[in-house]
Protein backbone atom coordinates (compact mmCIF):
# COMPACT_ATOMS: atom_id res chain seq x y z
CA UNK A 1 0.00 0.00 0.00
CA UNK A 2 1.50 3.32 -1.08
CA UNK A 3 2.53 5.50 2.25
CA UNK A 4 0.33 8.48 1.18
CA UNK A 5 -2.96 6.42 0.44
CA UNK A 6 -5.53 6.58 2.87
CA UNK A 7 -7.28 3.26 4.40
CA UNK A 8 -10.50 2.86 3.00
CA UNK A 9 -13.72 1.75 5.27
CA UNK A 10 -16.84 0.95 4.62
CA UNK A 11 -19.27 0.77 7.77
CA UNK A 12 -22.09 -1.68 7.33
CA UNK A 13 -25.28 -1.98 8.88
CA UNK A 14 -29.11 -2.99 8.48
CA UNK A 15 -30.51 0.54 7.80
CA UNK A 16 -27.72 3.13 6.78
CA UNK A 17 -29.90 5.27 8.76
CA UNK A 18 -28.23 5.49 11.75
CA UNK A 19 -24.93 3.61 13.37
CA UNK A 20 -22.88 3.56 10.37
CA UNK A 21 -24.13 6.85 9.05
CA UNK A 22 -22.57 8.11 12.87
CA UNK A 23 -19.27 5.80 11.98
CA UNK A 24 -18.35 7.23 8.54
CA UNK A 25 -19.29 11.24 9.39
CA UNK A 26 -17.04 10.37 12.89
CA UNK A 27 -14.11 9.04 10.73
CA UNK A 28 -13.81 11.46 7.92
CA UNK A 29 -14.00 13.69 10.46
CA UNK A 30 -11.62 12.50 13.53
CA UNK A 31 -9.30 10.88 11.01
CA UNK A 32 -9.96 12.31 7.50
CA UNK A 33 -6.11 12.76 7.09
CA UNK A 34 -5.60 8.79 7.22
CA UNK A 35 -9.23 7.45 6.67
CA UNK A 36 -11.61 7.59 3.57
CA UNK A 37 -14.97 6.43 5.11
CA UNK A 38 -18.27 5.08 3.35
CA UNK A 39 -21.60 3.47 4.89
CA UNK A 40 -24.24 1.50 3.55
CA UNK A 41 -27.06 -0.77 4.41
CA UNK A 42 -28.39 -4.43 3.88
CA UNK A 43 -32.02 -2.84 3.92
CA UNK A 44 -31.59 0.73 3.80
CA UNK A 45 -34.01 2.98 4.97
CA UNK A 46 -33.35 6.65 4.86
CA UNK A 47 -31.11 8.77 7.42
CA UNK A 48 -32.50 9.06 10.62
CA UNK A 49 -33.48 12.43 11.84
CA UNK A 50 -32.61 11.97 15.50
CA UNK A 51 -28.70 10.77 14.14
CA UNK A 52 -28.74 13.58 12.45
CA UNK A 53 -29.80 15.80 15.70
CA UNK A 54 -27.19 14.09 18.22
CA UNK A 55 -24.53 14.63 15.31
CA UNK A 56 -25.24 18.26 14.92
CA UNK A 57 -25.05 18.62 18.60
CA UNK A 58 -21.26 18.02 18.17
CA UNK A 59 -20.66 20.09 14.93
CA UNK A 60 -21.03 17.09 12.51
CA UNK A 61 -23.88 18.16 9.84
CA UNK A 62 -24.85 14.76 8.36
CA UNK A 63 -28.55 16.15 7.04
CA UNK A 64 -27.08 15.59 3.60
CA UNK A 65 -25.84 12.15 4.00
CA UNK A 66 -27.96 9.66 1.81
CA UNK A 67 -28.83 5.91 2.78
CA UNK A 68 -27.13 3.67 0.57
CA UNK A 69 -27.22 0.20 -0.48
CA UNK A 70 -24.52 -2.15 -0.25
CA UNK A 71 -24.95 -2.51 -4.14
CA UNK A 72 -24.95 1.11 -4.61
CA UNK A 73 -20.96 1.14 -3.11
CA UNK A 74 -20.17 -2.60 -4.35
CA UNK A 75 -17.69 -0.96 -6.97
CA UNK A 76 -15.52 0.49 -4.21
CA UNK A 77 -12.47 -0.70 -3.51
CA UNK A 78 -12.42 -0.51 0.25
CA UNK A 79 -9.37 -1.87 2.72
CA UNK A 80 -11.92 -2.97 5.52
CA UNK A 81 -15.84 -3.23 6.00
CA UNK A 82 -17.14 -3.17 9.05
CA UNK A 83 -20.37 -4.54 10.19
CA UNK A 84 -21.82 -2.30 13.58
CA UNK A 85 -24.74 -4.74 14.01
CA UNK A 86 -25.44 -8.51 13.97
CA UNK A 87 -27.90 -8.59 11.37
CA UNK A 88 -25.05 -6.84 9.17
CA UNK A 89 -23.03 -9.78 9.88
CA UNK A 90 -25.10 -12.28 9.30
CA UNK A 91 -26.24 -10.93 5.68
CA UNK A 92 -22.72 -9.59 4.96
CA UNK A 93 -21.75 -10.03 1.16
CA UNK A 94 -18.48 -11.60 0.25
CA UNK A 95 -16.00 -9.12 -0.39
CA UNK A 96 -12.70 -9.24 -2.24
CA UNK A 97 -10.19 -11.70 -0.64
CA UNK A 98 -7.80 -8.58 0.22
CA UNK A 99 -10.47 -6.48 1.91
CA UNK A 100 -10.71 -7.40 5.70
CA UNK A 101 -14.24 -7.55 7.17
CA UNK A 102 -14.38 -7.11 11.23
CA UNK A 103 -17.29 -6.70 13.66
CA UNK A 104 -18.21 -4.24 16.31
CA UNK A 105 -21.21 -3.83 17.09
CA UNK A 106 -22.76 -1.23 18.53
CA UNK A 107 -26.52 -0.72 20.51
CA UNK A 108 -29.51 -0.32 17.76
CA UNK A 109 -30.79 3.83 19.15
CA UNK A 110 -33.87 3.59 17.14
CA UNK A 111 -34.72 0.19 18.84
CA UNK A 112 -33.76 1.37 22.31
CA UNK A 113 -35.31 4.68 21.70
CA UNK A 114 -38.54 2.68 21.63
CA UNK A 115 -38.72 2.25 25.07
CA UNK A 116 -38.16 6.05 25.77
CA UNK A 117 -40.77 7.79 27.81
CA UNK A 118 -40.12 11.64 26.56
CA UNK A 119 -38.32 12.60 23.29
CA UNK A 120 -35.11 13.70 25.81
CA UNK A 121 -34.29 10.41 26.89
CA UNK A 122 -34.41 9.01 23.28
CA UNK A 123 -32.45 11.27 21.97
CA UNK A 124 -30.12 10.49 25.10
CA UNK A 125 -29.83 6.49 23.67
CA UNK A 126 -29.01 8.15 20.40
CA UNK A 127 -25.81 10.39 22.29
CA UNK A 128 -24.67 7.52 24.18
CA UNK A 129 -24.18 5.47 20.40
CA UNK A 130 -23.05 8.55 19.13
CA UNK A 131 -20.34 8.31 21.75
CA UNK A 132 -19.60 5.02 21.37
CA UNK A 133 -19.01 5.00 17.94
CA UNK A 134 -16.86 8.38 18.41
CA UNK A 135 -14.20 6.19 21.20
CA UNK A 136 -14.24 3.57 18.93
CA UNK A 137 -13.42 5.68 15.75
CA UNK A 138 -10.67 7.21 18.06
CA UNK A 139 -8.82 4.17 18.92
CA UNK A 140 -8.28 3.63 14.52
CA UNK A 141 -5.98 2.32 13.35
CA UNK A 142 -5.14 0.20 16.48
CA UNK A 143 -8.39 -1.51 16.67
CA UNK A 144 -8.80 -2.62 12.66
CA UNK A 145 -6.25 -5.88 13.94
Amino acid sequence: MAMNKKVRILYLCTGNSCRSQMAEAWTNFLKGDRFEAYSAGVEPKGVDPLAVEVMKEVGIDISEQKSKSVDDVWDLDVDYVITLCDNAQKSCPVFPARTAVLHIGFDDPPKLAKTARTREEALDYYRKVRDDIKRYVESLPNSLK
